[in-house]
């Protein structure tokens, strides 16, 4: 079971990798899911993740108090409002597939908006 977490882990990392890469695919989320998967089946991988200097300042954040930085909120909520002006102007004609992408843009960007900015 262990070797399945710690697969899983890798697979989240990789996963956020790519992230950094495609705009439409989060970062963090898979970074946190990694952190929480090795700390279950690697505290060496866990401390590495922690540690780096990319991503390792989000997930202590996090972990303490849930806190995302401000300039990662200002990024994510800015993202994803130009990505639903494609989805306007480029995207599928359906007026009600646009409105339940708006309404669920909405609610990631308000649950983003709702966590506590680091150290306040």
């Amino acid at each position: 079971m262990r070797l399945l977490i710690l697969a899983l882990a890798w697979l989240m990392v990789a996963i956020g990798v790519i992230g950094v890469f495609l705009p439409v695919l989060p970062t963090t989320p898979f970074m946190i899911l990694a952190a929480a998967l090795f700390a279950r089946s690697s505290p060496r991988f866990e401390q590495w993740l922690l540690d780096h200097p990319r991503y390792g300042q989000p997930l202590i954040d996090w972990r303490r108090e849930g806190a995302i930085s401000l300039r990662a909120k200002i990024a994510s909520v800015s993202l994803m409002a130009v990505s639903y002006g494609i989805v306007v102007f480029a995207g599928p004609p359906q007026v009600w597939l646009k409105l339940i992408v708006g309404a669920i843009l909405v609610a990631c960007a308000a649950f983003i908006l709702s966590r506590p900015v680091p150290g306040r």
